[in-house]
């Protein structure tokens, strides 16, 4: 293998199994890993789980680094790319390859500063140390954070108030007629669901919607998204979409030779479903930074898995594979008012997605099913006693 050196610029999933599986495959040369945080890297999932709820003080990955022969370089931030020498505000640090992996950036609302956001091992001590008993918690945006955000803070005995300015939650990610059986959800646990509430400003103390309407607010925490970090990027000769993702090819590689892209700032072209993508979760951090890897030891696979991600919420485990379109058919597994249930999306009898709602067994399948790309008989499909796998057309 060859001794040249690998920059990995972002500490996170990607990053860090980026690293990993280039020892695993035996890269000789230096690798080193640049993450902009003081902490040794570490896994976001439990954040809004183990670590608000008091469970975890930290989740950072039980590895030696020193012992798998990976440098870290901690607490530096890129600030720019050029001839062969990553930038940061400690100085340059030059390379043979290149890994962009910074992840993206939770946006954030204008006037908005003393609100709390959830994106590091940071923000989510923090966000412990204030949520008690009693507090009024204010949450902006009903997405998987907001959602994930709420249910344990009612846990700990705070008043929660969730806002929306959609008219149904998770807004772009599914279909109303699937977040519908989800306002249950909310309201069986305690917490107040305000739809097509747009918040107009931040204040001590409250948070005011357009409408004029005043909520007090002891705490306010802001999940609306996040965004690309890739703004360090500009002037480097990287292309980027108009979201401000790194547009990489089908091995990841960028628009510039030796530097490559992985995780939530990538975007890639999928043949599986006929468009170019950016996934902004863990399973597809986890992944891309392995594929990474292998393209730098000399592999020449294309990158198209099946994205997956999951949101543990309200006492249910939610799962979802594949990537529907609007015209796919929907297909009920089961009723909303079950316990458990699932959705699966066809595009010409085949499978191109699946949400489970405690039922692992159809995730598992509809994910293989999903990746074969093999259609199904839409009436076995429909009937949740049967097998996915069982459903298979003749």
């Amino acid at each position: 293998m060859t001794d040249e050196r690998v920059v990995i610029v972002g500490a996170g999933m990607a990053g860090a199994q980026c690293a990993i599986a280039l020892r695993e495959g035996g890269w000789r040369g230096p690798v080193s890993l640049v993450g902009a945080e003081p902490h040794r890297p570490y896994d976001r999932p439990p954040l809004s789980k183990d670590v608000l709820l008091g469970q975890a003080d930290t989740t950072a990955f039980d590895l030696d680094w020193d012992q798998l022969g990976v440098e870290l370089l901690p607490g530096r931030t890129a600030t720019g790319l050029a001839d062969g020498a990553l930038h940061t505000d400690a100085g340059p640090v030059g390379y043979d390859h290149l890994v962009i992996a910074t992840g993206a950036r939770a946006a954030s609302l204008p006037g908005a500063a003393d609100a709390h956001l959830l994106r590091t091992i940071d923000d989510s001590l923090a966000l412990r140390a204030v949520l008690r008993p009693g507090t009024r918690l204010v949450l902006i945006g009903a997405g998987w954070i907001g959602a994930e955000t709420a249910t344990a803070a009612r846990k700990l005995g705070c008043e929660v108030t969730v806002l929306e300015a959609a008219t149904a939650p998770l807004p772009g990610a599914l279909p109303a007629a699937l977040t519908e059986p989800m306002l249950d959800w909310y309201r069986e646990a305690g917490v107040q669901l305000r739809l097509g509430a747009a918040v107009a400003a931040v204040e001590p103390g409250a948070v005011r919607l357009a409408d004029g309407t005043e909520l007090a607010a002891d705490q306010v925490v802001v999940g609306i998204g996040a965004r690309p970090d890739t703004a360090w990027l500009a002037g480097s000769g990287i292309a980027l979409d108009a979201a401000g993702a790194v547009l990489a090819d089908d091995r990841l590689r960028t628009s510039l030779p030796g530097v490559w892209a992985a995780g939530d700032c990538a975007s890639y072209p999928s043949a599986r479903f006929g468009e170019r993508i950016t996934v902004q979760h863990w399973d597809h951090a986890l992944h891309s930074g392995r594929a990474v890897a292998a393209g730098l030891l000399g592999g020449d696979a294309p990158y198209d898995p099946v994205p997956y991600f999951w949101s543990e919420q309200f006492g249910r485990m939610v799962q979802y594979a594949g990537r529907h379109a609007a015209g796919d058919r929907l297909l009920w597994r089961g009723s909303p008012a079950e316990a458990s249930w699932s959705a699966l999306w066809l595009r010409d009898g085949v499978p191109t997605a699946l949400l489970a709602v405690d039922r692992p067994r159809d995730l598992a399948q509809g994910r293989r099913l999903i990746e074969r790309a093999v259609a199904v008989d839409p009436a076995l499909a429909g009937d949740p006693e049967v097998p996915l796998k069982a459903a298979i057309a003749a």
